[in-house]
């Protein structure tokens, strides 16, 4: 069951971005629809919300920064692949390891092992090796969505070392803290552009919007069982599969190929991912 969980959520993700590019070529835009499906998911769990409620207003300011970085996490990596490169925004997302580390010192006061500094160093090649661009100057991230990969991927490593330190939260009231985070960051966004108009969302429309909702509800349980009850490094590798399924959809469905420096990229990225799981001193 931990790895069943664990792949579902590597298969949904790794295919998440192409219904989002379907609703916005519909006229629904990403944080519209980001703000419907996580609304919807909230919907579909909400018979859990009265305990859970009790459980993230106990928990203090470590709650509010598990909904905030993990709510980026989420709203981020849907807008960077709304409009990046597949591949690229999610390799640039999987530098997490790196952001682990330091969050980690900060928060956790954990201690590197060897692997720690082959982890950046691999990391930072990889991403050095990417963004390569001799005639663009320094190799960063060249677009915003790129720039959303980047930071959405440093979301997602913070909400890790955040839900590790709040271990007195149960997996509902983690989950739940995602799909709120998510909405709150989602709703200025909406309400600084004017776009909250919903009443012409056509019924087919609505039915990717609901199928999304339902599928983030599913999967954020089952990703939060999977890692609650599989050490570290397996469950990094397991998640390595999104990179599999992003590869070949983003290549069907949206006819992106990847060059050499990408895949030595890729290459020195998912390395530092493999290696993540020994990061620290005993």
């Amino acid at each position: 069951m931990p790895v069943a969980g664990i792949l579902s959520g590597a298969l949904i993700w790794g295919l998440i971005w192409y219904p989002y590019r379907v609703l916005q070529e519909a006229g629904i835009s990403g944080p519209l629809a980001t703000l419907i499906t996580y609304a919807l998911a909230m919907g579909f769990g909400s018979f859990m919300l009265p305990r859970v409620w009790r459980e993230i207003r106990s928990a203090g300011w470590w709650a509010l920064l598990l909904l905030f970085s993990a709510g980026w996490a989420n709203f981020g990596y849907v807008l960077a692949m709304l409009h990046g490169e597949v591949m690229r925004v999610l390799l640039l997302f999987y530098m997490a390891p790196v952001w682990t580390i330091l969050f980690s010192f900060w928060l956790l006061g954990e201690r590197l092992n060897r692997y720690g500094y082959l982890v950046i160093a691999l990391s930072l090649g990889g991403a050095f090796t990417m963004l390569w661009e001799p005639s663009l100057g320094l190799p960063v991230p060249q677009n915003s969505s790129e720039w959303l990969g980047l930071t959405a991927g440093i979301g997602f490593a913070l909400s890790n070392v955040v839900s590790r330190r709040a271990s007195h939260l149960s997996v509902e009231a983690k989950t739940f803290s995602i799909w709120i985070g998510t909405a709150l960051l989602t709703a200025p966004l909406l309400y600084w552009q004017g776009s909250w108009q919903v009443t012409g969302i056509a019924a087919q429309n609505w039915l990717i919007l609901s199928c999304l909702g339902v599928a983030l509800c599913a999967v954020s349980f089952a990703v939060q069982y999977g890692v609650t009850h599989m050490p570290a490094n397996r469950a990094m590798l397991l998640f390595l599969f999104e990179l599999v399924v992003a590869a070949i959809s983003s290549y069907f469905l949206a006819g992106e190929a990847m060059q050499l420096l990408d895949w030595l990229g890729a290459a020195l990225i998912v390395s530092a991912s493999l290696l993540s799981g020994k990061l620290y001193k005993a």
